[in-house]
């Protein structure tokens, strides 16, 4: 199982926020960079970055921060917030950026996934779907739509998607365990590979993801709190 070291951006500073709220965030470093090296040198060997002001906004006013990273390290990098054309996919992948991960607009216009599968192919396309009680969220979360997880997994594989990330909106930031029965049922019923993501706050709860078969699972308030060690998750789970 890969473990993806999160990074979440807003205002070029690396932060943290408590159930996606905007108005409930901890700084954590001025320069993400500096935070991504760190995860790189433990033995990273994906980077999980997420624009915030992009996935309110849709602008891309961190790009500068983000192409920092991604000239810092020397593993891929995966980012997402904010991708609302293919102009936009096409400008990230020109930094550098390994995969781009489209969310709101995999609900809005699900058919732009579709084109941008075929024009980048699937190592090159994620879908982001974040979801509160089964149902995807979109905006940067401030909005739940009426369409279910469940079934905008199974669209999106239907347009040649392969990699799925999952977040249980009621638990990211909060280190109280991701939702490994939702997650599981998502793999169970579509066999595409999801990578969990939303409240993984220590080794158990890494354990409990692997069971399921994700293909990975993104850490982030934990590594910042110290309740998971990187070092010692990568040699439990990827070595």
């Amino acid at each position: 199982m890969r473990l993806y070291p999160a990074i979440d951006i807003k205002n070029g500073k690396c932060v943290r926020l408590k159930q996606g709220k905007f108005n409930e965030q901890t700084v954590y470093s001025n320069d993400p960079y500096i935070i991504a090296k760190k995860w790189a040198n433990y033995g990273a060997s994906y980077i999980h970055v997420v624009d915030l002001d992009g996935a309110l906004d849709g602008n891309w006013t961190n790009k500068e921060a983000i192409k920092k990273i991604v000239d810092s390290v020397d593993i891929p990098v995966q980012t997402g917030g904010g991708i609302r054309s293919i102009r936009d996919i096409e400008e990230r992948l020109d930094v550098g950026i390994t995969r781009v991960i489209i969310g709101t607009l995999a609900v809005k216009n699900p058919s732009f996934v579709k084109d941008a599968v075929k024009k980048f192919g699937n190592e090159r396309i994620v879908v982001g779907i974040d979801a509160k009680d089964g149902m995807v969220a979109i905006n940067g979360w401030e909005k739940l739509s009426v369409v279910s997880a469940l079934d905008l997994c199974k669209q999106m594989k239907g347009y040649g998607v392969k990699t799925i990330v999952y977040t249980d909106i009621s638990k990211d930031g909060m280190l109280i365990g991701p939702n490994v029965d939702y997650t599981k049922y998502l793999i169970d019923e579509t066999s595409l590979d999801i990578i969990a993501s939303g409240g993984v706050s220590s080794i158990k709860d890494l354990k409990d993801v692997e069971i399921i078969n994700a293909e990975g699972a993104i850490i982030g308030k934990a590594l910042y709190t110290n309740k998971i060690d990187l070092k010692e998750a990568i040699s439990l789970f990827e070595n």
